[in-house]
């Protein structure tokens, strides 16, 4: 997307700033340190977004030549360093090197195109073949990964309490999906839109690693950054969409508060209303009404979530109800008065979001 024809100016990272303000607070001083640097660059980039959003970015066009149905992938090497992009160390069709996090970012950016391209028929996040570039070993001991708006970032983590940022291939679909986001509904990113802008990303963050797995709804694990966690922390991922509030429970790091249903709704002014937090609750949705549907989440609850992201219906103001209805209306649309409809329908009433 060039960010200056009226989208929103977000910034996002796969750890949530009340993650990052807990560890700061740590009494290892050591592990608080790295949390604060993490959070004032963070805010740097946060501001730097903003900027970006007013004096227009440069577009990114496809290179010439390109096929439609094939990714035009760049990495780059930061060196430690906060130079963005970096330097060139892998373009597309090169060889692997022998850089594991490179060849992990090269891979987690290709899995993404194919989702998208294969089960959705989408060439790239904006759908006119985009260039995904991504910059790997940013900054020292960066604890996040973020999509800046033009390419993906990530952080080697302290190795303390996060490790590599490549690793899980679901935070590289997360971030990519904002941009799919961006370039579509442009939910605003405070209160319950920006939560569904989250749940967006988790969702397809999720189908992304199933995909690739190729694992069914039953066989995933339903968890957002499984294998980021370093072995010290009492945890097995970021987040869970199977039962949100579980992913871990850590003396450091706190416990996950994600709520799994609107009665446990939280209300607060941090994290741009709890974005990161309340994405449980149409997290949840998405898991219940694809394990009822079972097979490939991709194929029948994924293609209604993505028909409602992209669709053209979403108000870039979008309550989880408003949300909610229109999946009932694309279940209806797509596959009639069946099971995937009365999937959805349930899904939605056992978190208590209303949709009539």
């Amino acid at each position: 997307m060039t960010t200056y024809g009226g989208f929103e100016p977000v910034f996002c990272t796969i750890i949530p700033p009340h993650v990052l303000d807990t560890l700061s607070k740590a009494e290892d001083r050591v592990l608080a340190g790295k949390a604060r640097r993490t959070l004032e660059r963070d805010a740097f980039e946060r501001t730097h977004r903003r900027l970006t959003t007013v004096l227009g970015a440069p577009a990114l066009a496809p290179p010439s030549g390109a096929a439609a149905d094939k990714p035009s992938r760049t990495i780059y090497d930061a060196r430690h360093k906060q130079d963005l992009p970096g330097k060139k160390v892998r373009g597309e069709g090169d060889k692997p090197g022998k850089d594991s996090t490179v060849n992990r970012a090269y891979a987690g950016l290709g899995a993404t195109f194919d989702l998208f391209l294969k089960a959705y028929e989408r060439n790239s996040i904006n759908g006119e073949g985009l260039p995904l570039n991504a910059t790997v070993h940013f900054d020292e001991e960066y604890n996040n990964a973020f999509w800046n708006g033009e390419q993906m970032v990530f952080g080697d983590g302290d190795g303390e309490i996060f490790l590599d940022f490549t690793i899980p291939v679901d935070v590289i679909g997360h971030e990519l999906t904002h941009g799919v986001t961006q370039y579509t509904a442009n939910l605003t990113y405070f209160g319950q839109p920006g939560a569904l802008n989250e749940s967006m990303s988790d969702v397809f963050g999720s189908l992304i690693k199933q995909y690739t797995l190729g694992q069914s709804a039953a066989e995933a694990d339903w968890l957002i950054g499984a294998g980021l966690l370093a072995p010290r922390v009492t945890g097995t991922a970021l987040r869970s969409m199977k039962a949100p509030g579980t992913a871990y429970d850590d003396d450091v790091l706190g416990k996950d508060p994600q709520p799994a249903t609107m009665d446990d709704y939280v209300r607060t002014g941090r994290d741009n209303g709890g974005v990161h937090i309340n994405s449980g609750i149409p997290n949840h949705a998405f898991y219940l009404a694809a394990t009822a549907l079972g097979g490939n989440a991709w194929e029948k609850a994924g293609k209604v979530w993505y028909s409602v992201l992209t669709g053209g219906e979403l108000g870039s103001q979008a309550s989880f109800s408003d949300f909610a209805k229109l999946t009932l209306a694309q279940a209806r649309t797509l596959f009639g008065e069946g099971e995937e409809l009365q999937a959805v329908t349930k899904a939605w009433e056992q978190v208590g979001v209303p949709t009539g």
